[in-house]
């Protein structure tokens, strides 16, 4: 990727480092981030279907005291599986 104008004198040496690590950093972490933000997607998916199913049972949905503990739980329980997807994520790049 070209940044600078056809006929523009060469950038000094310490703009050069920045601009080729600028260049690296989009071209390096674009693949990774797409498929962890692609796993966060499912995990998200895969956990609001599972707790829709669980949901439904029988012994579930006859009690409103175990209803509410479980929709608290489903509703915060997602975070922790989470929560390395988002920390790798976070992470600066060295």
């Amino acid at each position: 990727m070209n940044l600078r104008a056809p006929y523009s004198p060469p950038p000094p040496a310490r703009k050069a480092r920045k601009l080729k690590r600028a260049a690296n950093f989009r071209h390096d972490n674009t693949h990774p981030q797409i498929l962890w933000n692609i796993a966060l997607l499912v995990l998200v998916v895969a956990w609001s279907l599972m707790g829709m199913t669980v949901a439904q049972t029988p012994w579930l949905a006859s009690s409103g005291l175990l209803q509410a503990i479980f929709y608290v739980v489903a509703g915060i329980g997602w975070v922790l599986p989470a929560m390395p997807i988002i920390s790798w994520m976070a992470r600066p790049d060295t």
